[in-house]
């Protein structure tokens, strides 16, 4: 394996440039077919980093380049070109097998900005404008959860005695306990906000091979029997550039390893915790298209696709291949691309083709764009898969359904049944809770949560269920309880529509104008606020003080916005940001960040919940900022915002 210098050197010519576009790239194989020593784009990248995640713009290269190279393919056998092979795995393991694999978050780096919590009591963070890290963690809180079927395609894979190198399915009567069990209940096991420095503007593969190594003692894993089926997930701040991944000669978005791996620059590297997988997950976001922003959602909607479709590829691929390349990899002898795991076989199919992206349920958690994984069993690209158990028990599901924020008063009386069912019947379950209110607990036979509680805060509550196998399945939400007096039901904001001239609105006040004389009608009435729209750099804010009173558990923020812009589409160079500050103008929370690239030149509404400021004196603030990077303008307009509390 070349050492990690060589890749720096690779030119322009030899990955396809990450800004450009999928339309262009497909339609360009003269420039990927110029790939030295007769290698694929895609080659030249995974020879490299074998866990690497190809970019858009590397895919739509590597298709281009075998369009034209096809007469040089081997032949495919009966087994496919597309078929995995097993490589031995390390030590004897190849896969997460055994046991339910944990997953660790570790948001690396004090750029990630002011630590706050969200109403699943998931950490939010003020530098984080696209909000991913509570969409992370939702993420791999519900997979496993709703009888998914997106993540089953791993329990086809095995590892340990008897499963020999080379072969290309797992041996018949091999026991449960050699497979991937089906990750019931979330495997969402930790999270870690390290701010204890600033990540580095561009972390190199060792430091970010040795945050991991530091999460592990962090979590307490500090042998290598509590690492055998744990995952440390590297999420650097928003712009950063870890690994160089940004250059156009990288041409990924993500990549998974281990301390052991020889390919990474200065590896492999020593650890006092036994083997340590992880991946780097860079901001993506921050790269538009080429990583796959509105890959299959339009709008708002679709800005984090790209995040949670690598999230999943590099999981799905840790799972099936632990330490790479060791595990189930394409062992390029049957006309596939050597080194390819199950996620890259089948990355950046297009929505509506078979194995395309997809929508994928995981109940209360939420719905998440997400990958097909390639599938030896049924030779697709599966983006559902029957949950395998091989004779064993340890794969039953148990789904426990989120009842969604809670609130009380002290002194009042507290009647809540936790739902929960079990894929096996006949399964006796137990309940346990983690955070509840004092002065409440929950009834471990029946999931009665009962009481009077009897002192005012907001609490995450952590509920689990257990079967008598084993398995387990668990959902958290937020419980607030107040102080007895109760809260009336109102809607908070001033001059919301805008009609009442500008009080109590502060900041860039004369952008309050009949917005026809923008060209955008009014989403209600005949007034709303524009920001922006100069064609030069500037900035507009517009702020309204609210105090929410603290009896009040349900807050909620709303507001209509349209985007209209003359700007290209190469980036984000105009932006909106709303924000939540405190009386001495600390940013407690940004609640997102739009841009030139969300323009859709409609009235679209945006919510958020925050009932987690009850209590509380905030300024709701919008920040309009527009540069001259293309030459174009943008304008934002907002109308009709309220905050409606109960």
């Amino acid at each position: 394996m070349p050492g990690r210098s060589w890749r720096r050197r690779i030119g322009a010519a030899a990955v396809v440039a990450i800004g450009l576009s999928a339309v262009a790239l497909s339609s360009t194989p003269a420039t990927a077919a110029a790939a030295p020593g007769g290698q694929s784009p895609a080659a030249l990248v995974q020879k490299v980093h074998p866990g690497a995640m190809l970019s858009l713009a590397t895919t739509r290269a590597t298709q281009a380049w075998q369009k034209t190279h096809a007469a040089a393919s081997p032949a495919a056998t009966t087994v496919g070109a597309n078929t995995l092979a097993y490589n031995g795995g390390t030590n004897g393991m190849g896969v997460m097998s055994g046991a339910k694999t944990k997953v660790y978050l570790v948001f690396y780096g004090n750029q990630w900005g002011t630590e706050g919590t969200d109403a699943n009591g998931n950490a939010t963070f003020s530098g984080d404008p696209d909000g991913g890290a509570p969409v992370a963690q939702q993420m791999f809180k519900g997979i496993g959860t709703n009888g998914e079927t997106w993540s089953a395609d791993l329990t086809q894979w095995c590892d340990g005695p008897g499963v020999t190198a080379g072969s290309y399915s797992c041996p018949a009567n091999l026991p449960a306990s050699q497979f991937v069990p089906y990750q019931s209940g979330g495997v969402l096991a930790g999270v870690w906000y390290d701010n204890a420095a600033a990540s580095p503007a561009s972390a190199t593969e060792a430091q970010l091979t040795q945050e991991a190594i530091s999460a592990a003692g962090h979590f307490g894993n500090t042998t290598a029997a509590s690492n055998r089926n744990a995952y440390y997930v590297i999420l650097s701040p928003h712009g950063t550039d870890p690994d160089n991944y940004q250059s156009p000669t990288q041409g990924y978005c993500a990549w998974h390893s281990w301390n052991g791996d020889t390919s990474l620059a200065g590896g492999p590297f020593s650890s006092p915790y036994g083997n340590i997988a992880f991946s780097n997950q860079p901001y993506n976001m921050d790269m538009g298209s080429t990583c796959g922003v509105n890959f299959l959602n339009s709008g708002s909607a679709g800005e984090l696709d790209g995040y949670t479709i690598t999230l999943g590829h590099e999981w799905h691929e840790m799972m099936s291949d632990a330490y790479t390349t060791t595990g189930w990899a394409n062992p390029g002898t049957n006309g596939g691309k050597q080194g390819y795991e199950n996620s890259d076989e089948c990355a950046w199919i297009s929505p509506g083709q078979a194995g395309g992206v997809a929508n994928v349920s995981f109940g209360s958690y939420g719905t998440f764009a997400e990958q097909a994984s390639w599938s030896n069993d049924t030779n697709n690209c599966a983006i559902s898969h029957a949950i395998l158990t091989h004779g064993g028990s340890t794969s039953n599901t148990v789904t426990v359904t989120n009842p969604g924020t809670q609130s009380s008063t002290v002194g009042g009386s507290v009647s809540l049944q936790v739902q929960a069912s079990d894929s096996a019947s006949g399964q006796t379950l137990s309940y346990s809770a983690t955070g509840l209110p004092a002065g409440v607990t929950v009834n471990s036979s029946t999931g009665l949560i009962t009481g009077s509680p009897t002192t005012a805060a907001t609490s995450s509550v952590t509920v689990t269920v257990k079967d008598s196998t084993g398995a387990s399945g668990s959902t958290t939400f937020n419980w607030t309880v107040a102080a007895s007096g109760g809260c009336t039901a109102a809607q908070l904001i001033g001059n919301g529509g805008f009609e009442s001239g500008t009080a109590p609105w502060t900041g860039t006040t004369g952008s309050i104008v009949d917005s026809s004389l923008y060209g955008i009608p009014a989403h209600s009435g005949t007034y709303a606020s524009i920001l922006d729209d100069y064609g030069y750099a500037a900035t507009d804010t517009l702020a309204q003080t609210v105090s929410i009173p603290a009896t009040c558990t349900n807050a909620t923020f709303s507001f209509w916005r349209y985007i209209t812009t003359s700007e290209s589409a190469l980036g984000a160079a105009d932006t909106l940001q709303v924000q939540v500050l405190n009386s001495s103008g600390t940013v407690l929370a940004t609640l997102h960040t739009f841009s030139n690239l969300d323009a859709d030149n409609k009235w679209d509404q945006a919510s958020y919940s925050l009932s987690q400021f009850a209590g509380q004196k905030v300024t709701l603030k919008f920040t309009g900022s527009e540069t001259d990077t293309y030459g174009g303008s943008t304008a934002f307009a907002l109308d009709d915002v309220a905050l409606t509390v109960s």
